[in-house]
Order: C-alpha cells, then sequence, then structure tokens
C-alpha cells in the first residue's frame, strides 16, 4: 500500500471519530457482535490459514487463538455498559455543592501493530478493546503470516467500512510510513528492537503507546514442588506452537539437588506429549520461516543435548530439545529463544535464585513450580516480571478478569477485559459545580477569615 493510500485512511478514520460516530455504546456493541459472527463464520478459514502459516492443528488453533477471542468478545459485550459509564468520586467540602466524575473517553484514531507467533488472537484482541472503547483502528498484520493476514484482511472487510477499522497489508516500508503517521494511540506487539522504535516514533507527536514485548521468562523449580506434574504442565508450555510464544518459559532454573529426577520426567513427557518422531507427528507445527529456523538451531549447542536436536528444514521443524549443563554465559541464553529449546539451569539456594533473575532485564513471566507457600511468596514477591503462575505455565493470559502486559524490557501496559478497555480510554476528570451557592474565600481580596475556613475544609 502506498503513502497516500494510508494517508487518506488515517484522514478518513480521523473524520469518522470526530463525527461521533463511534461514541454511542450501541454502536461499539452492534461492532462488537458483527465481529463475532464474522468469526463463528468462518471459523474454519481461520484455522486453516493459521495451519498454513504456523502447522497448528485446529484444535490448537481454537484452544490458543479463536477461543480466547471469543472470549474477550463475550466478556466486552457482557460488561461494556458499565465500562462506559461515567463514574461518581468523592468531592472535597471546599468544592460544595459540585458533583465529581471521570469519564471515559476514546483516544480517536488508534494504530494496532501484530506479530506473527499468534497472528489472528494478537491482532483481533486489542482490536475487541479498542473497538469497545470507542476508537477507529489502523490493524497492521504481520507479513510473516501471510494466510492469516489475508483472512484477517478479508474478515475485517466484511465487518467494516476502512474509515472504522481498516487492515494495511505490506511489510517494513508500510510499518515505517505508518509509524511516521499522527495516531491518537498506539499498540504494538513484538520484538524489543521494533518496540524501541515504535517508542521513539510515537514520540514524535508525544502519543502514548502499548509495548507488549518479551523476554527470557525464566521457570523455577523448586525442590519441594511435584516433579511428575511440573514436567507435564512445563513441557505444554514450552513447547506450545513450538516454542513461539512470548510467555513460553524461556529456560528452567531449578534446584540442583532435583535436576536430575525433574530431568527423567521432562523426558517421559515429551515423548509421551509428542511421541518417539516428533517431527512426523500430524499437527505438531513448524518454524514460521528459514531465517528464525536458523537462527534457533545456531543457538543449540549440540554438545549439551540431552533429548531432541534434531531438524528438517524442508518443513522447517526443530524437535522438542532440552539442553543440560547451560549456564547463563552460554548462547543460548543471550536472547529470548523463541523456540522448541529448553535449557537446564541450576541454583544451590532460592536467594542465589532470585539475585540472578533480577539481574536481567525484566521478563514478561515468570513461573515457580512449588508445594511451599513462602517460597512462592518470596519469588512472586521479590523477582520483578509482567505475569505469571504458581504450579503452572501459560494460563495467566487466558482470562479477562486479570491485565496481561509486562514492564521494564518486557513492556508497558496491559490489556485483556477492564485493563483493555482502560488501555484505549482517557479518563477525563471532570467537576459540574453548582450554580446556586458560591463561596466568597477563594477571591481576592483574601482575609483572616478566609484563611481559617479554608484549612477548614481542606483538612
Amino acid at each position: 500500500m502506498t503513502e497516500a493510500e494510508i494517508k487518506r485512511i488515517v484522514k478518513e478514520q480521523r473524520s469518522f471519530f470526530a463525527a461521533g460516530a463511534t461514541l454511542p455504546v450501541e454502536a461499539r456493541v452492534q461492532a462488537l457482535t458483527r465481529l463475532k459472527a464474522c468469526i463463528l463464520k468462518r471459523e474454519n478459514e481461520i484455522n486453516e490459514a493459521v495451519k498454513k502459516d504456523l502447522g497448528k492443528s485446529a484444535f490448537e488453533t481454537y484452544m490458543c487463538e479463536t477461543g480466547l477471542v471469543l472470549s474477550e468478545l463475550t466478556y466486552m459485550l457482557r460488561h461494556i455498559y458499565s465500562y462506559t459509564k461515567e463514574k461518581t468520586v468523592r468531592t472535597p467540602l471546599a468544592q460544595f455543592h459540585s458533583r465529581s466524575f471521570k469519564k471515559p473517553s476514546p483516544y480517536g484514531v488508534t494504530l494496532i501493530m501484530s506479530p506473527w507467533n499468534y497472528p489472528f488472537l494478537l491482532t483481533i484482541d486489542p482490536l475487541i478493546d479498542a473497538i469497545a472503547a470507542g476508537n477507529t483502528a489502523v490493524i497492521k498484520p504481520s507479513a510473516y503470516s501471510p494466510h492469516t493476514s489475508q483472512l484477517i484482511l478479508e474478515l475485517l472487510a466484511e465487518c467494516f467500512e476502512e474509515k472504522y477499522v481498516a487492515v494495511i497489508m505490506g511489510g517494513r516500508a508500510e510499518n515505517s510510513c505508518l509509524l511516521h503517521e499522527h495516531f491518537d494511540y498506539i499498540f504494538f506487539t513484538g520484538s524489543q528492537a521494533v518496540g524501541k522504535e515504535v517508542m521513539r516514533c510515537a514520540s514524535a507527536h508525544l502519543t502514548p503507546v502499548t509495548l507488549e514485548l518479551g523476554g527470557k521468562s525464566p521457570c523455577i523449580v523448586e525442590k519441594s514442588a511435584n516433579l511428575k506434574l511440573a514436567a507435564r504442565r512445563i513441557v505444554f508450555g514450552k513447547y506450545l506452537n513450538c516454542g513461539q510464544t512470548c510467555v513460553a518459559p524461556d529456560y528452567i532454573y531449578c534446584d540442583r539437588s532435583i535436576k536430575e529426577r525433574l530431568l527423567k520426567e521432562i523426558k517421559k513427557q515429551i515423548q509421551k506429549q509428542y511421541g518417539k518422531q516428533p517431527l512426523t507427528r500430524e499437527g505438531y507445527g513448524k518454524i514460521i520461516n528459514e531465517k528464525h529456523f536458523d537462527r534457533i538451531l545456531g543457538l543449540i549447542d549440540k554438545n549439551k543435548v540431552i533429548c531432541g536436536g534434531h531438524a528438517d528444514r524442508c518443513g522447517l521443524q526443530i524437535e522438542p530439545t532440552v539442553m543440560d549443563n547451560v549456564t547463563f554465559a552460554d548462547a543460548v541464553m543471550q536472547e529470548e529463544i523463541f523456540g522448541p529449546v529448553m535449557p537446564i539451569l541450576t541454583y544451590d539456594s532460592l536467594e542465589e535464585a532470585v539475585r540472578n533473575i533480577n539481574s536481567l532485564p525484566h521478563p514478561l513471566a515468570l513461573y515457580i513450580f512449588t508445594n511451599n507457600k513462602m517460597k512462592a511468596a518470596q519469588i512472586t514477591s521479590r523477582c520483578c516480571f509482567g505475569g505469571g503462575c504458581i504450579n503452572d505455565t501459560i494460563i495467566h493470559l487466558a482470562t479477562s478478569e486479570m491485565g496481561f502486559g509486562g514492564f521494564g524490557a518486557s513492556g508497558m501496559g496491559s490489556y485483556h477485559g477492564k485493563s483493555g478497555f482502560d488501555t484505549f480510554t482517557h479518563y477525563k476528570s471532570i467537576v459540574d459545580k453548582k450554580t446556586w451557592l458560591d463561596l466568597p474565600m477563594r477571591y481576592q481580596p483574601y482575609k483572616k477569615v478566609h484563611e481559617k475556613l479554608l484549612h477548614i475544609f481542606l483538612k
């Protein structure tokens, strides 16, 4: 798409928003209802598109993408009327007689830039929140997941006029054009490197941003943990979508005394969940492209592989792989893996683990497996991370009742449910002052009696 076309779309959306077309709650409800109906109608097409891009089975696509989108739609439709109401707050006595309230208002024209790893979920979820809050949206899906991006283009064109929701296809040139446009809010999901560029460009217009990034999310296994259950849930979370999940356990950090038993259980679970030959298993999935395939292979130290390690270049597939005797100095620990490679590191004390984790950039997620409530409280209180689980992985993002997001190196801001509505909403603080009474003490000339009254009112 050309720069002129992008400018035209942004201009038309600004006019549409300025006309107040997105403000009525009923209009928002109708838009979300249309979107839900289109998704349900095209569910099989969504499954096919995601399978072509990432090799996911229909079950995994529903579990991790379509089902979560439909859940967010249902949640927002159920709560939108309460979220859009003005909220009255307490008024100080000094402002008698007045009503103070917070008025939720949309930002305006928003830009949503989504990644390739969960191409449907991470495009439509923030769109739901943006529409519910009363905004228009320009959507830029990833060029790395072309089949799903094309499906999103067709689906949203069926639901919305371009002046309400528009999809911009293309790659870096289109990204650059969009980031130099003036948007009222930018929501970006992707890498830290691109996130920095998004923030730099947004600063030119003082545009607020939400950055959903990633990082090396640790998975701590404390010595009191149920190792069989821990291994089962770790293997699920680590190798889901072939490890291409921003909140996947990036590395396992376990107590040295239980490492061998944990490794034994992990190997059992890999075979149980993926079979003896994962690369021939239907629905195992694939790495998004050759560039990332080669990058992941470059992180594997064959001398430290104790499970898996084989790859199929033609199919862009890498076996669920486990590496033992890994240290923080190894190549696999220098960047987010974003692939089916599980490094195992050990600690001698939980204090050491906390210290090492906090010395690294803040991760998007953290997981702790333990049967000791005090140890769980110690980790969740003292370690810095976006969100996580105790005795599980991944599932904290699958609820609309909690915000999902990172902080520091893993991003800023959050979404899902009320947090998503708040992200795309500016709350205007308003005082409605009545006219039948006007206290004289704030007006010049100030007198001693006014000073005394002011002290009374402001206490």
